[in-house]
C-alpha cells in the first residue's frame, strides 16, 4: 500500500484522542480527531478516510451507530471499536455489525498498531480481489501491442515517449487497472457501475457498491468504446474530469479520486461530435495524446501473429492443443475485409478452436457470421452445409447462455439485432 493513510479518531475523552493520535502519526499515519459521534458524522460526509477509530460510548451517536452509518454511506471503510466496557456480547455486535476490529481498554501502542494495520491490509486486499474480479470479467481488455506492421512499430514509439508521463511504465504501473465496457452498459445501469450506489437508491439497490472510478483511484481506468456513452453521462464524466471527485447514486457526499483515464472507440469521434451525439468538450479533454490505430484490413502482416496469440488464450480458455492454420486458413484470414477488427478475429478464432476435430484448424473450421456464402463453397462445397452449421451453432451458444440474447451475442461477437435476425431466421 503506498501513500499516507488518513484515520479518525473518535473519542469523547480528550487524553484517549490525544494518546491514539500521537502514536498514529508516528507510525506515519495523517490524523483527524472528533470529540463526539454527531461530530464524526458531520466530518465523515465531507472527507474519505482510509480507517475510524471510534470508542463505543459517548454522548449522542456513539460507536456502533458511526459503524451502522457507515456501512451505508462508505460500506468499504474499515472501522475498529474501542471500549471501556467490554463484554462478549458488545464485541459478538460490533462484529456483525461489520466493524474490522475490536480493542478494549486499556490496550497497549502495539496492539493498536497491530489492530490498524491488519484492518488496513484486509480493507486492501479486499479491494485487490474487487479490481481482479472487475479485470477478469473485462475479458482481457488490456493486452499488449501485437503486430509488426509499420503502423504498430509506430504505435510502441509513440506508447514509450508518453510512458514515463502517465502509462504503463509510469509510477501507476503497480495501482489499480479497472475496465469499463461501455458497449455493455446502458441508461442507469452504467452510471451504478461508473459511480457506485447506495443501498436503497433505486428498486434492486440492496447494498451500497464502489463504482468503477472508485475502484480505480490512484490508478488507471480504461473506457473501451467511449463513442456508446450517452450525453447525459458524457456530462458527468466531464466533470469528473474537472472537479476529480464522483458522487455515488443516491448520495450527496463527494469522494475524491485521482485516477489515469484511458479511452478507445471505433468511432470517428469528430463525426460524432458534429452529430451531436459527443461532447465537443470531454473530446478535448480526453484527445491529450490520440494513438491511431488503423483498421485490420490495412495491416494484414499482423493477421498471422494475433491469429496465433488468440489461438493461445482459446487454447487454454477451452482445454484443447490445437497447434495453428492450414496455409489456406491463413489465406482466408488473410483476404478477409474485417468489418470487426481484431474483436472479430479473436471471435472468428475462438469459434473454430471450439468446432475444430483435428489438431489444425482449416478453412472449413472458420465459421464466417457475415460472409458465410462467399466461404461456403471453397470452405464445404454448398453455402446450404455451412449456414446449417452457423444455425446449430448461434443456437447452442444461445442454449448454453441460458436463453440470454445478450451475453449470446457477446461469445458471437455480433450485436443483438443481428443475433435476433439468425434465431428468426433458424425458425
Amino acid at each position: 500500500m503506498s501513500g499516507v493513510r488518513s484515520i479518525l479518531v473518535v473519542d469523547d475523552d480528550g487524553d484517549m484522542r490525544y494518546a491514539c493520535g500521537c502514536m498514529l502519526r508516528k507510525e506515519g499515519y495523517a490524523v483527524s480527531e472528533a470529540d463526539s459521534g454527531a461530530a464524526a458524522i458531520e466530518i465523515l460526509g465531507q472527507k474519505v478516510f482510509d480507517l475510524v477509530l471510534t470508542d463505543v460510548r459517548m454522548p449522542g451517536p456513539g460507536g456502533l451507530e458511526i459503524l451502522a452509518w457507515l456501512r451505508t454511506e462508505a460500506p468499504g471503510m474499515p472501522v475498529i471499536i474501542i471500549t471501556g466496557y467490554a463484554t462478549v456480547d458488545m464485541a459478538v455486535e460490533a462484529m456483525k455489525t461489520g466493524a474490522a476490529d475490536f480493542l478494549a481498554k486499556p490496550f497497549t501502542p502495539d496492539a493498536l498498531r497491530l489492530a490498524v494495520e491488519r484492518s488496513l491490509r484486509t480493507h486492501h486486499l479486499s479491494l485487490e480481489n474487487e479490481i481482479l474480479k472487475n479485470e477478469m470479467e473485462a475479458h482481457g481488455a488490456h493486452r499488449a501491442f501485437i503486430g509488426r506492421s509499420e503502423p504498430i512499430q509506430h504505435i510502441r514509439a509513440l506508447v514509450a515517449r508518453v510512458g514515463p508521463t502517465d502509462w504503463e511504465n509510469s509510477l501507476r504501473r503497480e495501482r489499480p487497472f479497472v475496465v469499463v465496457d461501455c458497449g455493455a452498459l446502458v441508461g442507469a445501469l452504467f452510471e451504478s457501475e461508473l459511480f457506485g450506489h447506495m443501498k436503497g437508491s433505486f428498486t434492486s439497490a440492496t447494498s451500497t457498491k464502489h463504482g468503477r472510478l472508485e475502484l480505480a483511484n490512484s490508478g488507471t481506468i480504461f473506457f473501451d468504446e467511449i463513442g456508446n456513452v450517452g450525453t447525459d453521462i458524457q456530462a458527468k464524466l466531464l466533470r469528473v474530469l474537472q472537479e476529480r471527485e464522483i458522487t455515488r447514486v443516491g448520495s450527496a457526499r463527494p469522494i475524491p479520486i485521482d485516477v489515469r483515464i484511458i479511452a478507445a472507440t471505433n468511432k470517428n469521434l469528430l463525426d460524432e461530435i458534429r452529430a451531436g451525439r459527443f461532447r465537443e468538450d470531454l473530446y478535448y479533454r480526453l484527445c491529450v495524446v490520440p494513438i491511431v490505430v488503423p483498421p485490420l484490413r490495412q495491416r494484414a502482416e499482423d493477421i498471422p501473429l494475433l491469429a496465433a496469440h488468440f489461438l493461445d488464450l482459446a487454447n487454454r480458455k477451452c482445454h484443447k492443443r490445437i497447434r495453428g492454420f492450414s496455409e489456406t486458413a491463413l489465406a482466408a484470414l488473410a483476404a478477409h475485409s474485417w468489418p470487426g477488427n481484431v474483436r472479430e478475429l479473436e471471435n472468428i478464432v475462438e469459434r473454430a478452436v471450439v468446432l475444430v476435430d483435428g489438431d489444425l484448424i482449416e478453412v472449413r473450421d472458420l465459421l464466417w457470421l457475415g460472409e458465410a456464402a462467399s466461404l461456403g463453397t471453397t470452405a464445404t462445397g454448398t453455402s446450404r452445409e455451412l449456414r446449417e452449421m452457423e444455425r446449430e451453432h448461434v443456437l447452442r451458444v444461445l442454449r448454453e447462455c441460458n436463453g440470454n440474447r445478450t451475453a449470446a451475442a457477446r461469445v458471437l461477437g455480433i450485436d443483438r439485432k443481428t443475433l435476433w435476425r439468425k434465431i428468426r431466421d433458424a425458425g
